[in-house]
């Protein structure tokens, strides 16, 4: 679709579904200005490797002598208030439209950070997830990302071979791991030598992260950087 149709699209769907704000119900967009100003940013001290906050600026204590496939880990937003709402919207009532709004957050981010890779990789859902659902959120997200920043997106590279329960339903480091144990699995023989960028909406602990990176690095992929929207920083 031609930008100024897709532009014409959105005036149309804006003149009989007005957007409300998530954080405020103003008529105004998903995230209003007054709210994007309140929204917490993850900023330095950060860990390097999984970016949690670390007020040392180095390696934190989960991350050092920790052998991982992901090499790094970048979240634009912690995972609370507005975010939360926002968030919970895009998966679980159906407002896709949103994705439009949060995936340029993260093109802004990308830009800003000089995040490098060549392609934009999202985190699979089971296919029982995405008949239930209707889409997966994290694609919607990383199609935002891919239109504005030039960089392609590929959702066939790996698959969700295991139907795990919500990561958000874990109670800790470990059970979260145990959930992810293979749960992916690799589709594509043209991974070798790529730099991928993973996308997810929220980062919990990293598992599902480093499940997914652990495939692609046995694939051939010579770099894996986990991109997210959110990062839940008590967990």
């Amino acid at each position: 679709m031609t930008r100024w149709l897709r532009q014409l699209q959105n005036e149309v769907i804006d003149l009989f579904f007005p957007r409300e704000c998530i954080g405020c119900g103003k008529i105004d967009d998903f995230i209003c200005i007054q709210c994007a100003k309140k929204l917490s940013r993850l900023v330095p001290p950060l860990c390097p490797k999984c970016g949690k906050p670390e007020a040392s600026g180095h390696l934190c204590y989960e991350c050092w002598g920790k052998s991982s496939n992901i090499d790094n880990v970048y979240s634009v937003f912690v995972f609370d208030g507005t975010m939360r709402k926002a968030v919970h919207s895009l998966k679980y009532h159906n407002l896709r439209a949103i994705a439009g709004c949060l995936g340029k957050y993260m093109a802004s981010y990308y830009v800003a950070n000089n995040l490098n890779g060549n392609i934009l990789v999202p985190v699979p859902l089971h296919e029982n997830r995405v008949r239930e659902r209707g889409y997966n959120q994290s694609i919607l997200l990383a199609r935002e990302i891919s239109r504005i920043v030039e960089i392609p997106v590929d959702a066939k590279l790996i698959k969700r071979t295991r139907d795990c329960i919500s990561q958000a339903r874990t109670k800790n480091v470990e059970e979260r791991r145990r959930n992810m144990e293979n749960a992916f699995s690799p589709i594509s023989d043209m991974i070798s030598g790529m730099e991928i960028i993973l996308i997810d909406d929220v980062c919990t602990s990293g598992a599902t992260l480093e499940a997914c990176a652990t495939v692609l690095k046995k694939a051939g992929a010579s770099r894996v950087t986990g991109f997210t929207l959110a990062r839940e920083i008590n967990k």
